[in-house]
This record gives structure tokens, C-alpha cells and sequence, in this order.
């Protein structure tokens, strides 16, 4: 998800002049696996805890559960280690997770008084919980939370401390360059055409491909070019898995011809360019059949370097942070208090507009540091004149449009539909304008604008929207579009980069910001709003690690060194296992 490697077919060849002929990306496509998600480490403090135990101190234990998306249903992730006697526990054993940006990952932390060596729960006095979600920990000062326990009415509880680093494998990247000798002849008029295609293996014992060469024409020696590949997708952050490499002879038709394979792993990989590194590549069959076969060639490691990553966590934790921005073009979907509009005030369930803002928002206000949204309507007639303005504040105050958190955005939503009138074109211009001034006068990166737009109306104003865009792909800022209800949306597919940059008067966009979904492609079938919502964060909110990335990249702004971590204080504590 983040730090993404360029595929190394687009990278520069720097070849000598001694290198053989390479084939044209038109004849090959290099592939780079999708990778994993990044991994953080929590690390769990408690301070004041209750008093359980009559003639000592508690003997707490931490306990880590995560829900399932669409159930509901909390799991048990793992515990901490029991620490004897203290209300202040520093536990040792920590938790480690998968993150996504664009996932919400609830949590709940609960804590016991071990009586016994029963690892029943129901055993133990129960001393209190903490709920908070995985981007919130991250997304706090320093990726470090700290919130109250709960749970027992009447009980001051105490505090507990969560910490989040993200583990050093995930972010490194290893720069490897191998050539090849005397490998097999398999073209009728000419030597072979070889590349390498990785595999790392899976716990079941299968592969899964993670990365492809490009061809090198007309040689049974080769010499390919160094490429990039993150440790994550590589062999997933365990250094001893095994890694498959596999030899095949190009064919224009795709037939490609088998040549042999050999496995390694990143530790073996790791010592560099030495004996160690030269691996016999196997055909197995040639073996099974020919009883003087020794092999099919052999494949040399020429380089193997270790790069770290910068990464979108390291940003966040040094203080940068993201300003969530809502737009809403209501345009007309008729009237909000009948079933047929889009606004429909349903008591029971969210319409398609509130789904669409509590999916998005809830993931993206765990990194804004005020939890302050501007939220703006445009398209309606406004009282008590009936003026039409594409520009007004939801809250109905013009002077503070701002809304706390998620749930003041969505209340100062419903609070507009009882009080202004739809009306208007889809103009998309005038609200990515509103947001880039405000992005245009914080180039430093220290703030970076997520805007959301949600619209139930084909765009209006493409040229100039195109031109909007444009100009604030400079800016730091990424723009979301729903689009929610049966209109054909089809047009608004060139808004999204992400297959042809977009242009406007013979100038593109810097960097892809701009990525558009209509809602109805992630609504469950079976009616389950949850997953719906999920759905839709997944694949809206994916890009934006990367978008935000790349701003600080192309601007050169490294991120701020984070505040000291953490030290508790030194307590006498004597730990049982």
C-alpha cells in the first residue's frame, strides 16, 4: 500500500553498450505484485489500575480483541503476559497487526486481575476496557494513544497507553541485479529470449508470483536490470521463507518455454555477491530423463541492496496530518421527507448520502488533529429569500462553517435538508476551487486536504472542473467523488487518472489526486449497510497514502522527526509468563 515500487520495465535501463538487445515493453510486461499491508507493533502501558487483590496489588493481564466488519462479532486477538503485583503494568509482550489507511480496524482492550492459572476469563476479576480503532492509535501525536478505562459503573478505572511503531522489515525495499550463464538453447533459429519470474511461498506450501523481469533477447547469458522490490512483497517480512525462481524463454505468443528453477531465501539473498549466490537452475524433468544432466544453467546475484522506505506513518507520526473536507452538491432529488429522493430522512437507516460521509469519515477523522470538518452544501435555495447559492454551510453559520467530527457533519446535513430548498446544476469547479486556496497557503505538507465530494447529478461543468483539477494537482490535496443514485455517471470515469492523466488546455495533472466510485457498485446485496460502507472506504480511501506520498516527493519534503517516544516510569515488577 504505500511506498509502491515503479515496475522495472518503466525504470531507466542504464545499460553499457556490451548488453544484449532488451525486448520492448510492447513485447513484455513487467509485473510487481500488489503488497501487503504494513505492519505495526502495539505496545500496551496501564496506569492507576483497580485494587482486586485484598493483601497486594492487582496482577493484571491485557487482553486484545478486534471485530469482524458486517457481524459485529468482537474476536480475541491475543494477550500480554501476566505482570505480578502492580496498578502500573509496562506490559513486555506486544501485539502486532496488519494496517490499512483504508480499513477501520475496531479495537477492544480489557484487562483482568489473574487469580489462577485458568486461561478462562470468567476466572478473573475484570478491571475495565478501552475501545478505539487502529487509526486512531496511529493517527494520534507521536502514535501514541491514551484514553480512560471504562466499563465498571461507579469505578475510576484508570488509564491505559497504546503505542503503535511500524516495523522496520515493512519498509524496506532490497535493489537486486542477477545475470545468468549457459542457460539452455531454446529458439530453433536463435538462443533464447530468458526472464525470471519470483514466487514466494505461502503457509499452505503454494506461491504466489511477486515479481517479473524484463527479457533480454538472444542470449544464453543474460544480464538483467536491477530492480526493486519491497521485503513485503518479497517474502512478507520472514527472512528463512522460500523464494522460487523460475527461467522461461519468451514467446511472442505467450507459450512460454520452461527452462529451470532454484529456490532461495531473503537471508540467502541477503549475504550479497558471493559463492553462496550462484544457483544451479533444474529443470526437473530434463533430470527425471536424462541421467547425465547437471543443469539447465546457473544464475549469479550480481547486487543486493537494502533501501528504507520513508513512509506514509512516518509522516503522520512527525505531526503531519490530514484536513478532512465534506461537500455535498444536493442538487434536485425532490423532497427529502418522500421515500423516492436520494436525502430521504429515513429514522431506521442511513440514506445513500449519510452511508456514503460515516463510511469515509469515520476512517479519515482519525488522523484530522481537531476533529474540526468544514462541511459545505452547494446547489439550493436558501432562506429566507429563496436565493440559490453553490456555496453554503451546512451548520447554517457562514462565518464558522466547521462541524466536530463525523456525527456533527452528518446532524448539520439532516439539520439543511429541513431548512433549504434543492436546487441547481452539478458543478464540481466552484468546490475543488473553495478547498484549493485553502490547501495553496499550506505548501509546507504539514497539512494535507482530503476532500469528499458526494453528488447524485451528472458534472455540469467539465471543462472547468477539468481545469480545477488540474491546477490543484500542484497543491496538497486528494479529491473523493461518490457518486450515489441511478444517474449514469460514466463521464465523470475521466476524472480519475488513474488510467489516463487528465488534462486540460494542453496541460496534465501533475499527480493522479482525483479518484471517483459510484455508490451502487458497493452496495451488499443482501442488505447489510456495514459492509456496504466498508466496501466503499476500502476502495475510495486506498489511494490516498499513496497521493499524499507522492506530494512530498515531488516537493522534496522529508518528514518531521517524531517526538521522543514514550519512557514510563521505572516500577519493581516481577513477571510471570
Amino acid at each position: 500500500m504505500f511506498g509502491l515500487e515503479k515496475p522495472a520495465g518503466q525504470q531507466k535501463p542504464g545499460r553499457s553498450g556490451g548488453l544484449p538487445k532488451m525486448a520492448s515493453v510492447g513485447d513484455f510486461t513487467v509485473l510487481s505484485s500488489s503488497i501487503p499491508a504494513t505492519k505495526v507493533e502495539l505496545s500496551v502501558s496501564c496506569r492507576n489500575l483497580l485494587d482486586r487483590d485484598t493483601f497486594s496489588k492487582s496482577d493484571p493481564i491485557c487482553v486484545l480483541y478486534t471485530q469482524a466488519i458486517g457481524n459485529k462479532e468482537w474476536r480475541e486477538f491475543g494477550r500480554t503476559e501476566v505482570i505480578d503485583n502492580t496498578l502500573n503494568p509496562d506490559f513486555v509482550r506486544k501485539f502486532i497487526m496488519d494496517y490499512f489507511f483504508e480499513e477501520r480496524e475496531n479495537l477492544r482492550f480489557d484487562f483482568y486481575d489473574v487469580d489462577s492459572k485458568s486461561p478462562n476469563l470468567s476466572k478473573h476479576d475484570f478491571l475495565g476496557q478501552m475501545f478505539c480503532t487502529l487509526g486512531e492509535i496511529v493517527g494520534s501525536q507521536g502514535s501514541r494513544l491514551e484514553k480512560s478505562i471504562v466499563g465498571i459503573p461507579g469505578k475510576k478505572c484508570g488509564t491505559v497507553i497504546v503505542t503503535a511503531e511500524e516495523l522496520g522489515c515493512c519498509r524496506d525495499s532490497v535493489l537486486m541485479q542477477f545475470c545468468a550463464n549457459k542457460l539452455d538453447k531454446k529458439d530453433f533459429f536463435g538462443k533464447s529470449d530468458p526472464f525470471l519470474v519470483f514466487h514466494r511461498s505461502n503457509e499452505d506450501g503454494s506461491f504466489t508470483i511477486c515479481h517479473k523481469t524484463e527479457v533480454v533477447k538472444n542470449t544464453l547469458n543474460p544480464v538483467w536490470q536491477a530492480f526493486k522490490i519491497s521485503v513485503r512483497a518479497l517474502c512478507n517480512g520472514d527472512f528463512d521463507r522460500t523464494i522460487k525462481v523460475e527461467v522461461y524463454d519468451w514467446d511472442r505468443d505467450g507459450s512460454h518455454d520452461f527452462i529451470g528453477e532454484f529456490t532461495t531465501s531473503y537471508r540467502e539473498l541477503s549475504r550479497g555477491q558471493s559463492q553462496f549466490n550462484v544457483y544451479e537452475v533444474i529443470n526437473p524433468k530434463k533430470k527425471g530423463k536424462k541421467k547425465k544432466y547437471v543443469n539447465s544453467g546457473t544464475v549469479t546475484l550480481l547486487s543486493f541492496l537494502i533501501e528504507t522506505e520513508v513512509s506514509f506513518l512516518d509522516y503522520i507520526k512527525g505531526g503531519y496530518w490530514l484536513s478532512f473536507n465534506v461537500n455535498l452538491i444536493l442538487a434536485s432529488t425532490g423532497n427529502p421527507s418522500q421515500p423516492t429522493s436520494l436525502h430521504y430522512m429515513n429514522p431506521y437507516q442511513l440514506n445513500a448520502y449519510g452511508m456514503a460521509l460515516r463510511a469515509v469519515g469515520e476512517i479519515i477523522q482519525d488522523y484530522d488533529s481537531d476533529k474540526m470538518f468544514p462541511a459545505l452544501g452547494f446547489g439550493a435555495r436558501l432562506p429566507p429569500d429563496g436565493r440559490v447559492s453553490h456555496e453554503f454551510a451546512l451548520n447554517g453559520n457562514p462565518q464558522n462553517p466547521y462541524c466536530h467530527g463525523i456525527d456533527g457533519v452528518m446532524e448539520a446535513y439532516y439539520r439543511s435538508l429541513k431548512s433549504v430548498q434543492l436546487y441547481g446544476p452539478t458543478n464540481f469547479a466552484p468546490v475543488i476551487n473553495h478547498v484549493a486556496r485553502y490547501a495553496a497557503s499550506v505548501k509546507d505538507g504539514s497539512q494535507y486536504f482530503v476532500l469528499l465530494i458526494i453528488t447524485d447529478g451528472v458534472i455540469s461543468d467539465m471543462a472547468q472542473t477539468k481545469e480545477s483539477i488540474v491546477n490543484a494537482s500542484k497543491l496538497p490535496m486528494s479529491i473523493i467523488i461518490v457518486g450515489v443514485g441511478p444517474a449514469e455517471f460514466d463521464a465523470m470515469e475521466e476524472l480519475d487518472g488513474d488510467v489516463v492523466r487528465i488534462s486540460s488546455r494542453g496541460r496534465f495533472a501533475e499527480r493522479d489526486i482525483v479518484q471517483f466510485v459510484p455508490f451502487r457498485d458497493y452496495i451488499d446485496r443482501s442488505g447489510n449497510h456495514v459492509l456496504s460502507m466498508a466496501r466503499l472506504a476500502k476502495d475510495v480511501l486506498a489511494e490516498i497514502p499513496e497521493q499524499f506520498l507522492s506530494y512530498m516527493r515531488v516537493r522534496g519534503i522529508k518528514p518531521s522527526p517524531a517526538p521522543p517516544p514514550y519512557t514510563p516510569p521505572i516500577h519493581v515488577l516481577q513477571t510471570q509468563i
